[in-house]
């Protein structure tokens, strides 16, 4: 295939993708942390401080925030609480900008949402363009159709959130260190500092990257020597070079919170800073930290090191949440694997199996006969894939130590270099014998996938696969950002308007107000009220993740509030919102 053949497929399936995640944004209503996220990154841009959500790095709200810069009129409400007094009131700021202060709320997001999509068609080129370098044009295609039909990156990569983000900084990144370790050249040095700043400014648990990059220049080295005095010389050159692209790291790091932290006042930066690392468990690092909020030059970096220790007080702390019929605030260590599993497609699922399987089956010999010089020949020829597992194996590793369980999007930064790999083995695969039996069944396997996809247009954040049922039986599986993150409320307020309902009981989880959508119809509802209350005939609309947190059988040692919507396993939903937003009528 021809490469201008190739760029032209190429160009279409990232035309088709962007069309498909516009599409499915264009009725979404806000998710839980683009409430934080967006008003946030406008606060950044207009007013140079970063009070507002510092547990995440500017960089992602600041691409978000700069359409609303061109939407006329914005008001932004300096004087309320939430911004001049509360230590970090992202929430109640968010809702007061976008919904209270009579701003255009769903203008705002829809054009806030534009980047991210833009962010995600420049990650699938990337997803090309490595995997073309590495494998051919064939597979270059391949992998960007099963990436440009993945639900999890469909679902949000319209969001103003994090985790695509957190994806595109690990492969751009990874791809121009692994660039400068085969030319070590200034402008590739260069671009290996730039690159990795820029994915520490998209999210903190790619501080990952860090100590995996020094891995990765230790194992070069071995790789590249032939005994161990060359080894010492080739470790040490790279190692300082190492150093110099951290340094150009950090430089775009502190340029970028140095800009955002210019406007913010330097004793409230300190008192922030106490606040919020008052129950982290080292003293002496809070104290570094605390001590450089009012420094000029410091100031910056102070506030970047605060956002990597609330990220890491986060993951340990975990999250309330729901999974296969249990409550938990502390995790389960087989969360992870098990709605990778549920959420992914089959298909893709399929093909994995098939790499993994052909990969075993070019293991010639037994691997245990000369397994270093084996494993050594395969990492010094096949480098870039080497990387590519490392970090697979890295970051799951993490993932499964972590309590925070409350999506398959956490996963995301592995998703772009599992697909790449799969494509590129997939491609050697296909070869004789029985070439046209496996050209068939990776055309149905694609077929399939593309289908199941397009079936759940515009749910993508419902979409389960064919082992459960497909997403009319999630919720009875997981709930959170994996079914469940608020996108549904303008739907349900169309369904109201449309089945000519005056009044509405709500409980309702997401990031949107749900009086600014239902006005009157609205009477507010929650998990512990009594029953009761509800006369005969009303109806009352729950979302699934609320509703299913009071169903959940609480794990020893949970002592929150369980088990208040079991009253409810006797009714049978008048409706269903997008798979998330469970409709009953009062009998």
């Amino acid at each position: 295939m021809s490469n201008k053949t190739t760029n032209f497929i190429a160009a279409l399936l990232l035309i088709f993708m962007a069309v498909l995640a516009i599409g499915s944004i264009t009725d979404d209503s806000l998710t839980m942390d683009e409430l934080a996220h967006l008003p946030s990154g406008y606060s950044y841009l207009t007013q140079r401080d970063m009070r507002l959500n510092p547990e995440h790095p500017p960089l992602m709200k600041d691409l978000a925030g700069f359409p609303l810069l061109f939407i006329e009129g914005i008001k932004f409400p300096s004087e309320i609480k939430d911004w001049k007094e509360d230590v970090n009131g992202q929430w109640g700021f968010g809702n007061e900008f976008l919904f209270k202060t009579g701003n255009p709320a769903d203008k705002m997001i829809f054009w806030g949402r534009i980047p991210m999509i833009a962010l995600l068609i420049l990650l699938g080129f990337y997803v090309f363009r490595w995997t073309r370098e590495l494998f051919g044009n064939k597979a270059g295609l391949l992998s960007l159709f099963l990436y440009s039909f993945s639900p999890t990156l469909l679902a949000h990569g319209g969001l103003v959130t994090t985790d695509v983000a957190a994806a595109f900084g690990v492969v751009v990144a990874t791809y121009y260190f692994v660039k400068f370790l085969k030319d070590s050249s200034k402008g590739n040095l260069i671009k290996a500092g730039v690159a990795l700043g820029i994915a520490e400014l998209l999210k903190f648990s790619l501080i990952l990257l860090f100590p995996f990059f020094g891995l990765l220049v230790l194992v070069w080295a071995i790789t590249k020597s032939l005994n161990f005095k060359e080894f010492l010389r080739i470790f040490f050159r790279y190692v300082g070079f190492y150093i110099l692209i951290v340094i150009v790291s950090f430089a775009v790091i502190w340029a970028f919170y140095l800009y955002h932290t210019w406007n913010y006042p330097p004793e409230k930066q300190v008192a922030d800073t106490g606040f919020i690392l008052s129950s982290f468990g080292s003293g002496t690092l809070v104290n570094l930290v605390v001590w450089m909020a009012d420094k000029p030059i410091l100031k910056a970096i102070g506030h970047y090191f605060l956002g990597v220790f609330m990220i890491l007080q986060r993951a340990a702390g975990g999250n309330t949440g729901f999974f296969l019929g249990e409550i938990s605030a502390a995790g389960w260590k087989i969360y992870f694997p098990l709605v990778y599993a549920i959420k992914e497609p089959l298909a893709f699922h399929t093909l994995l199996i098939i790499a993994l399987l052909y990969c075993a089956w070019l293991i010639k010999k037994p691997f245990w006969k000369e397994p270093i010089k084996r494993c050594h020949y395969w990492v010094k020829s096949h480098f870039a894939e080497f990387t590519m597992l490392g970090f697979i194996a890295l970051y799951w590793a993490t993932s499964l130590s972590s309590n925070l369980n409350i999506g398959v999007r956490h996963l995301l930064p592995v998703f772009p270099f599992t697909i790449l790999l799969v494509s590129g083995i997939t491609t050697i695969w296909l070869k004789s014998p029985f070439l046209k039996i496996k050209r068939a069944l990776i055309i149905f396997l694609l077929l399939w996938q593309a289908y199941s996809v397009i079936a759940i247009y515009p749910h993508f954040l419902a979409y389960f696969n064919e082992l459960i049922g497909r997403p009319e039986r999630g919720y009875l599986y997981v709930t959170d950002s994996n079914l469940d993150w608020g996108q549904n409320l303008k739907r349900l307020k169309k369904w109201v308007d449309e089945n000519k309902i005056d009044k509405i009981y709500v409980d309702y989880f997401g990031g949107a107000d749900t009086e600014y959508y239902l006005k009157e119809k609205y009477a507010p509802w929650w998990g512990t009220r009594n029953p009761e209350e509800l006369s005969k005939g009303s109806y009352l609309a729950v979302s699934a993740t609320l509703l299913q947190g009071g169903r959940g059988e609480p794990v020893p040692g949970f002592n929150q509030p369980s088990g208040y919507y079991h009253w409810l396993d006797n009714y049978t939903p008048v409706e269903v919102i997008g798979n998330s937003i469970f409709v009953y009528q009062i009998k």
